[in-house]
């Protein structure tokens, strides 16, 4: 099963977001900050990450430049998460390794269109369907 890495300080939308994942056939790991999601990518690299923009002690973006020296970081899928539509920011994440990009709040249909974007399959081969 592929694993799916949720990076967000906010219980609810790691809630949220798990809940949609584990359904779609993933297992899903979870991270409440940056520092910890380089940690747990350290111990065992996912296949994708659900990354919030902005975390406690360091930026998405800051996480993205670290974790694209980690090796493996290639085959990672990431989708970088976020409240607020900054061009720059996100410009930024895309240039750093980011695939596709989310606003806040998401639902089932927002997150399953955007991993499709990302090119994020789950082991059923076929997102839409699950």
């Amino acid at each position: 099963m592929k694993v799916f890495l949720l990076v967000d300080d906010s219980p609810v939308i790691r809630k949220v977001a798990n809940r949609i994942l584990t359904d779609m056939g993933f297992v899903v790991v979870e991270a409440g900050d940056c520092f910890e999601a380089l940690e747990k990518c350290n111990i065992d690299m996912p296949d994708a990450i659900l990354l919030d923009w902005d975390t406690p002690n360091m930026t998405g973006l800051e996480f993205l430049e670290q974790f694209k020296r980690m090796p493996g970081s290639d085959l990672t899928r990431i989708i970088y998460c976020t409240s607020e539509i900054m061009v720059s920011d996100m410009t930024k994440a895309k240039r750093a390794g980011a695939h596709a990009f989310m606003m806040k709040p998401f639902n089932r249909k927002i997150l399953q269109t955007k991993l499709m974007e990302a090119g994020i399959e789950n082991d059923k081969d076929n997102i839409a369907a699950a």
